[in-house]
């Protein structure tokens, strides 16, 4: 018999909110964490706004000796150790007394890590003779002088899942998914696999992502997909909506607790819902365009509610992708309805990036966390600056206000470049 994987703890940084509650609290409120960008000067950029952390500080999650380990570290690693010593916290698991930590794991959704571009940029500056021409044995010299060892490793994707293993003694399975914008909504699928099939008796999942730099931000202005909403900053994300004109780009981490169901009943655990079904499926269409008919996230959602034993109308709930770009509103529009036939116009659809942004590789964890509290607390959270309604997306998107409604079993969905879909069922124990 298959086991089964429960959420025990929840723990989050992101741009409306530090810590679970207070996140939750701003998307139910419609509270948006769009702002002007600070982080560098976006002056010249067609796309001057963001969805920034705002008020973070290492010393609010540890002592001073956590704080000097990771001071230097990229902002993916920073708030991603945050957000895990929520969970951590949040669970009461006493993962120091555990008998045997190699059943715990770690399964994180990542993207790239710390760029050091005012470094880069420098060495390329001096490199460059009067003439202008470029002296790449000077700019080799210059970076064996300047760069730091331990902050190139910072780059790599997977180190974020093998510091949380460090500070949690988890020797059990340590993976990294690198499906961009899906990434940690299949960390979870898959650490909630690892439970499943015995592998594990507990999984930190999640993600942490940023790319507010000049080079995150360069590049998603040349593919035009961010808003360019820079007088309004606030309204700027609009999912589903007629007058929506691109992504709002965002940064923070998720990290839930994962655990086998005994496991967490036997020592008196809260739980906060079961990973009940799980869908992957690819488009194989384009690298960065989705099929008109969705007919790749459609497949993730069937291949969720069969994992589930569920029928389409059987899900209170969909937390959707919802970029407010024009192509993946349409397409996710058609997939929900081709995965749930004439249910979807029954079920309330809405976007939390709608407030957070889009956190790239950590959305996916964010909004499986709220979509968690949206089963604790029977509230739909909503999709805010929804005005014009938009003839090819006509779904219930649960205009601007949260909706108090009894929910039992949520779907959380996510999209990613490459053609990468998840769909996760969430449910009451």
């Amino acid at each position: 018999m298959r086991k089964r994987a429960v959420v025990t703890g929840i723990g989050c940084i992101s741009p409306v909110g530090n810590n679970p509650a207070a996140a939750w609290q701003a998307v139910c409120s419609g509270q948006s964490g769009v702002a002007p960008i600070t982080r560098f000067d976006a002056v010249g950029f067609p796309t001057q706004i963001a969805a920034e952390v705002k008020g973070f500080s290492l010393a609010d999650y540890g002592d001073s000796q956590f704080v000097e380990e990771f001071k230097r570290c990229g902002w993916n690693i920073r708030y991603g150790i945050a957000a895990a010593r929520q969970a951590v916290r949040d669970s009461g698991l006493d993962y120091a007394g555990l008998s045997d930590p190699s059943r715990f794991g770690v399964y994180l959704g990542s993207g790239e890590g710390a760029q050091n571009f005012d470094v880069y940029m420098q060495m390329v500056a001096e490199s460059h003779a009067p003439d202008g021409v470029f002296d790449l044995g000077k700019f080799t010299r210059l970076g064996l002088q300047r760069l730091d060892p331990a902050d190139e490793l910072d780059q790599e994707p997977n180190m974020l899942a093998a510091r949380i293993a460090g500070q949690f003694q988890a020797f059990g399975p340590n993976m990294s998914s690198l499906t961009a914008c899906a990434a940690s909504a299949q960390a979870i699928g898959e650490g909630a696999e690892i439970i499943r099939r015995g592998t594990a008796d507990i999984m930190i999942v999640g993600g942490s992502h940023s790319m507010i730099h000049p080079y995150g931000m360069t590049g998603f202005c040349l593919l035009s997909t961010l808003s360019t909403r820079n007088d309004d900053p606030t309204a700027a994300s609009r999912p589903f909506d007629r007058e929506r004109d691109g992504f709002v780009l965002g940064e923070g981490a998720a990290m839930l607790v994962l655990e086998e169901y005994e496991h967490a009943k036997q020592r008196g655990a809260q739980i906060y819902g079961e990973v009940l079904g799980y869908g992957v499926a690819a488009d194989a269409y384009r690298i960065t365009d989705i099929p008109p008919d969705g007919n790749g996230l459609s497949r993730a959602m069937q291949h969720a509610l069969r994992d589930a034993g569920l029928n389409a109308d059987d899900v209170s709930y969909v937390n959707a992708h919802g970029t407010s770009t024009g192509a993946n509103d349409r397409s996710e529009t058609c997939a929900l309805k081709g995965a749930l036939s004439s249910h979807a116009h029954r079920i309330p659809v809405s976007s939390t990036k709608s407030t957070t942004g889009h956190l790239v590789a950590a959305c996916g964890a964010l909004e499986s966390m709220f979509s968690l509290l949206a089963l604790r607390d029977s509230i739909v959270p909503p999709t805010a600056n929804y005005e014009f309604p938009d003839p090819d997306c006509d779904l219930d998107y649960v205009p601007n206000h949260a909706r108090e409604q009894r929910l039992k079993a949520v779907m959380s969905n996510n999209s990613g470049f490459g053609g990468q879909n998840v769909s996760l069922i969430l449910a009451r124990v």
